[in-house]
């Protein structure tokens, strides 16, 4: 039977298994539109310099990202799945580097597998987690980091974990709590001033692509691909 574990942004590296990295406003449900728009690959690093760096040396490549929320000086892109849902991507690699999620699959150095996640890809990482029936599922809750709770991400969590072991629940009951985490309640509030209306009802568009996101290291590079499963 498989043992499920939450881990907060500031535990991923003791986390164990198969690795969920949840980032749910806004990293990977960025990464999820990247995709659909034709990214070949994404490269996740951990420091606005490192990215711009490896923009320099990779062929094709583009960067997005944030720090503390806001496009840096000199990323193609913010971390934004609207704007990313807008872009022809096709063959591009992207380089990509948040405050949460991109931190989260970088220290999650003891994976036997590694994952990124968020809602619009939740019922196809669930698929392939139970293709696979490891023995240790372990969910990195990035958003529980910065002073927030990260409610958004471990609900998004026990969605897949809900999924993985046969439920079927009703995703609204976890969407919903998206809007009363500390993120939620700030945009709710009208004081979040960079995630867009756009970007939550993006984020919140549950199961919408039919393809996990799959982490490997490949020539010293810590890389994301998709890969589509059947759920």
């Amino acid at each position: 039977m498989t043992e499920f574990f939450y881990y907060p942004l500031s535990e991923a590296h003791i986390a164990q298994g198969t690795v969920v990295v949840i980032d749910v406003l806004r990293a990977f449900t960025t990464a999820a539109y990247a995709f659909e728009a034709g990214a070949a690959q994404i490269y996740p690093v951990s420091a606005v310099e490192e990215a711009i760096q490896l923009r320099n040396h990779l062929t094709n490549a583009l960067v997005m990202g944030e720090v503390d929320g806001l496009r840096p000086q000199g990323f193609d892109f913010g971390n934004s799945p609207a704007m990313i849902s807008q872009q022809n991507l096709k063959g591009r690699r992207l380089i990509q580097r948040t405050s949460a999620g991109t931190q989260g699959v970088i220290r999650a150095v003891q994976a036997d597998r590694l994952m990124a996640a968020s809602f619009v890809v939740a019922k196809a990482t669930a698929a392939m987690i139970q293709q696979k029936n490891p023995e240790t599922v372990s969910f990195i809750v990035t958003g529980e980091s910065l002073g927030r709770d990260g409610d958004e991400d471990r609900a998004c969590g026990e969605y897949i974990q809900a999924l993985i072991q046969g439920c079927d629940p009703d995703p609204r009951e976890f969407t919903k709590r998206v809007l009363t985490s500390t993120v939620g309640l700030a945009l709710k509030g009208g004081h979040h001033p960079t995630i867009s209306k756009e970007d939550l009802a993006l984020s919140l568009a549950v199961n919408r692509f039919p393809f996990a996101l799959i982490l490997s290291y490949r020539d010293s590079h810590l890389i994301v691909e998709k890969e589509c499963v059947k759920t």
